[in-house]
């Protein structure tokens, strides 16, 4: 048995209440081109204007389900315009800034605790510190995670030991939320994303991250009978800390083949520090026997984030690529990453006694072909330009528990990664 969560002293609130359902936020989708969707683009959604300041309330996210409420209405308002807008050109990407109002993370952390009071808590998990960082020198934290698709935790991956109950949206979406509030990254990199435009957009936006979504071309979520539309690639970061300078949403090549995974790569500049830096976030092709595929893909992002950087006014610009790899760290494309001239190497690494392996695993699942224990998602960081302060340490296989992943106390298959890093100084910025 595990332990309970404690209980807080809010009012208990509608469960289902933290953003629009799936069942009223849009229609369903059968299988056909991501492009008809409402509100979606295959590599972009348009931009609303700049963001106008607010105060700090009770959360509008979980006043929507409560009838009657200015925020509920103003709120409905603005995702029913976002959800509605023209499609935007294909060559088009832009981020999304909605105009909401803001709200308080602790009150919002608590409020999910508050939902989640009956299931057990998360495993617990502790940064371990590779280096002390300079106060002249502010942290930047950076989660990478495959959340799950929803459509795909229900309806495709069999998870065998994971009751149906432990895989309900009203409630799973607050055990994702909880894991980003809890460690409260500047950049969140998200893979298998599903319930983009209804759940994380707007509600990631009243917690001051400006976004970019990707869906996949050919999104495996819209075979699944009442799915919320193609899963993809979205990138979070802070509005307070980072200034957007470009963002792009490439479609990875195998072999000069167009495939199904896409990635996106947005250029920022640090509002403390005023350095420059790009970050990406990607998912690979799953499944064995496609070693080879992998390693194809790897090559051409590898290729296409040195002509993004090649483009950037600055020289020897640093780079994060987050992801799910869905490749062990003996696969062609890891090799192809560490070696890469882009100097990069893998967070995670820094957690072993030798900094030179990964952690025995990032996914730990059960489906009807047995037991998966694997390592497939990385965060990589340039070496010229990134110093690793942190890392936040694996759960254990106790705290994982027998049924493995997804479970009632944790929501997806894959765990997050969540690094500190702090820029190296350049000589010439020192001076």
């Amino acid at each position: 048995m595990y332990p309970v969560r404690r209980c807080s002293s809010l009012i208990q609130r509608d469960l289902a209440a933290l953003c629009l359902s799936s069942r009223t936020s849009a229609p369903k989708h059968t299988k056909l081109c991501p492009l008809s969707l409402p509100g979606v683009t295959r590599c972009g959604v348009s931009t609303n204007g700049p963001r106008q300041p607010t105060t700090s309330r009770l959360s509008p996210s979980l006043q929507v389900g409560q009838m009657g409420s200015s925020s509920s209405v103003r709120f409905f308002s603005s995702l029913a315009q976002s959800l509605s807008r023209a499609p935007l050109e294909p060559t088009q990407t832009h981020t999304e800034e909605c105009e909401s109002e803001q709200v308080d993370p602790e009150t919002l952390l608590r409020e999910c605790e508050e939902v989640l009071r009956t299931r057990p808590p998360r495993p617990h998990r502790d940064f371990v510190r590779t280096r002390a960082s300079a106060k002249h020198n502010p942290q930047i934290r950076v989660m990478q995670w495959n959340i799950l698709a929803q459509a795909l935790g229900e309806g495709k991956d069999g998870f065998v030991r994971c009751p149906m109950e432990a895989l309900n949206w009203a409630e799973r979406k607050y055990l994702i939320l909880e894991e980003i509030l809890t460690y409260r990254p500047d950049i969140v990199c998200l893979q298998e994303v599903d319930h983009y435009y209804d759940t994380f957009q707007p509600v990631m936006s009243s917690l001051g991250y400006q976004s970019s979504f990707c869906p996949k071309p050919c999104s495996p979520c819209l075979d699944v009978c009442g799915n919320n539309g193609p899963d993809g690639c979205a990138l979070f970061f802070s509005r307070e800390r980072f200034r957007l300078l470009d963002v792009q949403h490439l479609r990875l090549s195998a072999v000069a083949l167009k495939t199904n995974q896409v990635a996106v790569v947005a250029t920022l500049q640090c509002q403390v520090t005023g350095r420059v830096f790009c970050v990406a976030v990607t998912h690979l092709k799953a499944r064995s026997g496609w070693e080879t595929f992998r390693g194809a893909q790897g090559a051409n992002l590898l290729q296409q984030l040195k002509g993004i950087l090649s483009m950037q006014q600055e020289e020897a610009v640093p780079l994060f690529v987050c992801g799910d790899f869905n490749a062990e760290p003996s696969e062609e494309v890891y090799r192809r990453f560490l070696n890469s001239p882009l100097g990069l190497d893998s967070a995670y690494r820094t957690l072993s006694a030798d900094g030179s392996s990964e952690p025995s695993y990032t996914t730990w699942k059960i489906r009807p072909s047995g037991e998966s224990q694997s390592t497939l998602d990385y965060v990589w960081y340039s070496r010229h330009g990134f110093s690793v302060d942190a890392v936040l340490s694996m759960p254990s296989e106790e705290q994982i528990g027998p049924d493995r992943l997804p479970s009632y106390h944790y929501p997806s298959d894959h765990l997050s990664l969540v690094c500190d890093f702090s820029f190296i100084q350049e000589p010439h910025r020192l001076m």
